[in-house]
């Protein structure tokens, strides 16, 4: 099955405003996807749409959010329900800044409708980043059920090792990953003993599915894919599109 871990839908502030779940399904299927996950800043509010988008393509999905910690550091909550993923994003939005958006600053925030209709502009600024450290995300997306991850690892700020300098030993990551411009054999080494995984990170809709990673999976779930880690050496390879 191929997957991409990690895309982000209009609700994200620097995201174009072409991605609704709608177009995000339509590509990932036509990319040749079997299951995506949405990603947006700090928020999990257009899971619901994604999830009836998929639902009526046939296309699994799991649901999360970016979560920027007080580290500055970007990581993945990956969820098998919308339920679980806005039960952390709750949990997420009780510790940022009760700051108002100014979207001629930092973009517009809309939640949407599985077929496109904006429900709200989200107040918040999901720019910023929340009080949570990365020991206590790790901890309350595993109580939720979830897979953490490391986001793009390789990249030079808002990653683990632009801000602490390399990865925790004592923070359960399920995974890494490294993002689409990511020197594989510079950046393996470095992520020795951790399961890797490349994902588009796309904020716009020709990006989505331009990396995803493979594996054997007997179905798209957190489990699945937390067996399909463990078992990395033999089942998971990242891929990297031509373009």
């Amino acid at each position: 099955m191929k997957f991409d871990l990690h895309i982000h839908s209009c609700l994200s502030p620097c995201a174009a405003l072409e991605m609704s779940p709608a177009e995000i399904v339509r590509r990932a299927c036509a990319a040749g996807m079997g299951g995506i996950a949405l990603t947006d800043h700090q928020s999990a509010r257009n899971t619901p749409a994604i999830a009836e988008c998929a639902r009526r393509a046939g296309l699994a999905c799991l649901y999360g959010l970016e979560v920027c910690t007080a580290e500055e550091v970007h990581t993945l909550a990956l969820f098998d329900t919308t339920e679980q993923a806005l039960a952390m994003t709750e949990w997420v939005y009780a510790a940022m800044p009760k700051r108002v958006n100014d979207p001629e600053t930092f973009g517009d925030q809309p939640v949407v409708t599985w077929d496109d209709d904006i429900v709200e502009l989200e107040w918040r600024i999901l720019a910023m980043g929340c009080r949570r450290t990365i020991p206590e995300v790790a901890a309350k997306c595993h109580e939720l059920g979830g897979l953490y991850l490391a986001a793009h690892i390789d990249r030079t700020a808002f990653s683990v090792t632009s801000q602490l300098g390399g990865i925790p030993a004592d923070v359960p990551f399920d995974a890494v990953e490294l993002s689409r411009t990511a020197d594989e054999a510079v950046w393996r080494p470095r992520a020795a003993g951790y399961a890797v995984t490349r994902s588009s990170d796309a904020h716009n809709l020709d990006d989505v599915a331009r990396v995803w990673t493979e594996a054997d999976l007997d179905a798209f779930t957190v489990a699945a894919l937390k067996d399909a880690f463990r078992r990395q050496a033999t089942t998971l390879s990242p891929k990297l599109t031509k373009f």
